[in-house]
Order: C-alpha cells, then sequence, then structure tokens
C-alpha cells in the first residue's frame, strides 16, 4: 500500500517548474497518448510544437488549452534562447512535435542540449515513435539496429550515406517522404542488391496500416504500382557477413612461417595473416602451435 501511496505522489508531482518535458504524441492512432502524457501537457506553463494549429486540435480534443508556441527548423536559433529565459523563470515547458518523440529528426534536439547546458532538468514522457514501432514489427532483427533518419536529399552526402547503409550489417531503420520512396527503393537496389529483405511501413497505428515487403524488388514493384501515400519508415535488413575463404591448413601454415622468417613473432604474424586472410588470428595462432 506505501508503494502505490508513493507513485500517486510522484505522479502528482508533475510538471516541475523550470524542467522542460519532452512529451511524445501519437503517430496516428490517438489513444496512444498516455495519461501521463495528457497529465503533463494539461498541467504545463507553455507547449513548444512544430505546427500550432495541428497540435492545437490534437490537444483540443483532450480538453487540453495551453498557450503554444511555434518551435521548428526555421525558427529554432530565435526560439530557443526565448524558451530558455521561460525555463530559467520557474516556467514549466512542454516540447512535442506533430508525431511521435520530439527530438527524432527534428529541431527538438538542439533545445535539449541548449537546456542541459543552461543547467535545467530534462524529462522525457516516453510515447509512440515510427522508427521503433516499425522494427520491432518488421521480422527483421532489432537485436543491433541504425537509425538513419531522412536521408541527404543528393549529392555527395546522400552517396556516401547509401554506400554505408549498404555495407552495413545491423538493420537500417530510414524515413522517407512518400513522393521520394520509390527513388529511395531504387537506390537502394543499385547500391544493395534487390533480394535485400525490407519493410516498408506506412500509416502505422492507423486504420490502413501497411508494411510491404518482404525484398527490396517486391517493395519497388507494389509502390510502382500503387503510389504511396504517408509519411514511410524503410526497415532495411542488413547486409550478410561476407562467407570466409576456405582453410587451407598447408597455405595457412606456409604463409605464417614466411611472415615468422621476416621476424615477426608467432602472434603479430597470426595478427597480420588474419587481417589478410579474414580467418580468425586465435585459429591461425593455434595452428602453430599444433605443428609445433
Amino acid at each position: 500500500m506505501e508503494v502505490q501511496q508513493k507513485a500517486i505522489v510522484t505522479e502528482s508531482s508533475e510538471p516541475k517548474g523550470g524542467v522542460l518535458y519532452l512529451v511524445g504524441t501519437p503517430i496516428g492512432h490517438r489513444g496512444d497518448l498516455s495519461p501521463r502524457a495528457q497529465l503533463v501537457l494539461a498541467g504545463v506553463d507553455r507547449i513548444a510544437c512544430e505546427d500550432t494549429r495541428h497540435s492545437g486540435l490534437l490537444l483540443h480534443g483532450f480538453g487540453i488549452r495551453k498557450p503554444l508556441i511555434s518551435f521548428h527548423e526555421h525558427n529554432q536559433k530565435q526560439r530557443i534562447p526565448e524558451l530558455l529565459i521561460m525555463l530559467a523563470a520557474g516556467e514549466s515547458l512542454a516540447l512535442i512535435s506533430d508525431a511521435g518523440l520530439p527530438g527524432i529528426s527534428d529541431p527538438g534536439e538542439d533545445l535539449v542540449a541548449a537546456a542541459r547546458n543552461a543547467g535545467h532538468q530534462v524529462i522525457c514522457i516516453p510515447g509512440p515513435c515510427a522508427a521503433t514501432t516499425a522494427l520491432v514489427s518488421s521480422g527483421l532483427p532489432s537485436g543491433r539496429f541504425c537509425f538513419e533518419g531522412f536521408l541527404p536529399l543528393k549529392g555527395k552526402e546522400r552517396k556516401s550515406r547509401l554506400t554505408a547503409i549498404a555495407a552495413e550489417s545491423r538493420t537500417s531503420v530510414i524515413y522517407e517522404a512518400p513522393h521520394r520512396l520509390v527513388r529511395l527503393l531504387e537506390e537502394l537496389i543499385e547500391y544493395c542488391d534487390s533480394t535485400r529483405p525490407v519493410q516498408v511501413a506506412r500509416e502505422l497505428t492507423k486504420r490502413h496500416e501497411q508494411q510491404v515487403g518482404p525484398d527490396l524488388a517486391s517493395a519497388l514493384a507494389h509502390f510502382n504500382n500503387f503510389a504511396p501515400q504517408g509519411e514511410c519508415t524503410v526497415v532495411l535488413g542488413g547486409a550478410a557477413a561476407a562467407a570466409l575463404p576456405p582453410w587451407d591448413e598447408v597455405q595457412l601454415r606456409q604463409e605464417l612461417d614466411a611472415l615468422i622468417a621476416k621476424g615477426l613473432t608467432a602472434s603479430e604474424a597470426a595478427k597480420q595473416l588474419a587481417q589478410s586472410s579474414g580467418q580468425q588470428r586465435r585459429a591461425l595462432y593455434g595452428l602453430l602451435h599444433r605443428a609445433e
């Protein structure tokens, strides 16, 4: 009973003055706005958001009426000092994005850094995120993954990122606008392979939620026939591990002996040959000892 009472006291203590709250908002289904998120949004002094009209409609549906401040990539340099002054004055401030967790592929990242540098507490109220929602429902490996967000639109930076993604062994998560999705899939086929596993998620948590795969060729064929609508999250399987060359014990021993003859120690020879042959250093070192 004491534990429950303490939990209630902790929850009712939010929001606190001088604290920046990062509040996750629905990416589609309105029911995903948590009770804690509603409590904080209803209690803060002000709410910073990307689009005051969009956020105003969302908050109105929950009976929340608070002063809204526009905060987006085009006005963040002006807004951040203003918001820091409000926090310094003891106001509680919530930051929300149009959908999902603020700070993921939006200017919230810079505000969080500035608030922390100024000594203000930052608290995240967890909520929906398109990247993790698409990842865990894709069926692709999720133990280790890379979040790429939106890729550069063109030039060397885009080519560099595509090259890195193609070679990445972990699952990659990429955001893309619907009108650029087909181009992205074509490029991924060029840099990866048409058989690379993928799931393209769209309209997540909404009535017409869809995941298209199971590989790049199939996804491209689908979206060539059905124009993509809504923001898309591309979950791309990682590159397959390169196959080890065959283990030729006689040849490997000869190469080790040649390296040792040049003055390398057994350990150094095993390390160097491991780098050039792709074989494991420990196995090569063991080969020398077995021969003895």
